[in-house]
């Protein structure tokens, strides 16, 4: 690790594009399991005055050769080195499935270190960490493991060539092995709101799987959306709406947040 005097190289590679200065506030996003911050490709560069911050992780796409993170809460604390520079105003985090937790583990970290926190998570499909680790994925083969991302990259609008399916294979394995061993034993209060993100055609992860978030925040806001597991890849209006409602710089932010069921 570089000393204080100096300068540090690593904090861009961890943002697929550098962000700008302008924004009101920022969302930090964090890839699928398997993938790269390229996933969102069809989301738009801002939801209104929030700017969309790609988080990319090492072990894929432009730092393919680099290792692995090994565990969230190793992740976190790489991050948690790295991101300072950009938590300089409002912030949320935004993770589906397995890339809602290292966002958890994150949060935990700046709070410890006295670094700005977000005002709010955003979890899509993903059970609290204190009733994980859930899920088929974590169950599966290699070669059922390679057909479930033969349908993600063709959810992604991409083509799954052989050489391309077994280096995300491999990723794959690495990520899954993260959320395996990752598991909270209670939970735990995190200083940000809560929203939980459920879709009504999600047979991974349903929505009554995820109540046990409720316990996780002094604000908890459950949204169910029209869609499957995948759904979220497309940027569906509707999901960004709930993003914008929830940092606040919706149209009718206030009034919707008066009216939704917290905890």
């Amino acid at each position: 690790m570089p000393s204080a005097s100096q300068p540090r190289t690593d904090r861009p590679r961890w943002l697929l594009r550098k962000p700008g200065d302008d924004a009101a506030a920022r969302l930090f996003c964090f890839p699928y399991s398997g993938c790269g911050a390229s996933m969102y490709h069809h989301w738009p560069r801002r939801i209104g005055p929030v700017e969309i911050c790609l988080i990319q992780l090492p072990g894929r796409e432009n730092r393919i050769r680099e290792p692995h993170y090994g565990s969230y809460p190793d992740l976190a604390d790489l991050l948690a080195d790295a991101l300072p520079p950009y938590l300089d105003r409002p912030f949320a985090f935004f993770g589906h499935c397995g890339g809602a937790l290292p966002g958890v583990e994150l949060t935990l970290r700046l709070a410890e270190r006295r670094l700005p926190t977000p005002q709010r998570l955003f979890v899509s499909s993903q059970v609290a960490p204190h009733q994980g680790p859930y899920g088929r994925f974590l169950r599966l083969t290699d070669d059922e493991l390679t057909t479930e991302l033969e349908t993600l990259v063709l959810a992604m609008g991409g083509r799954p060539h052989p050489s391309l399916l077994e280096l995300s294979l491999a990723l794959l394995r690495d990520d899954i092995e993260a959320n395996k061993r990752y598991h909270v034993a209670a939970p735990v209060r995190l200083p940000a709101a809560l929203t939980i993100i459920g879709w009504t055609r999600d047979t991974e992860i349903p929505m009554d799987l995820m109540r046990g978030w409720r316990d996780w925040s002094h604000q908890v806001d459950f949204t169910l959306l029209d869609g499957q597991h995948y759904e979220f890849l497309d940027a569906p209006p509707a999901l960004l709406a709930v993003i914008e409602r929830g940092m606040g710089t919706g149209p009718d932010a206030t009034a919707d947040a008066a009216a939704r069921p917290g905890s």
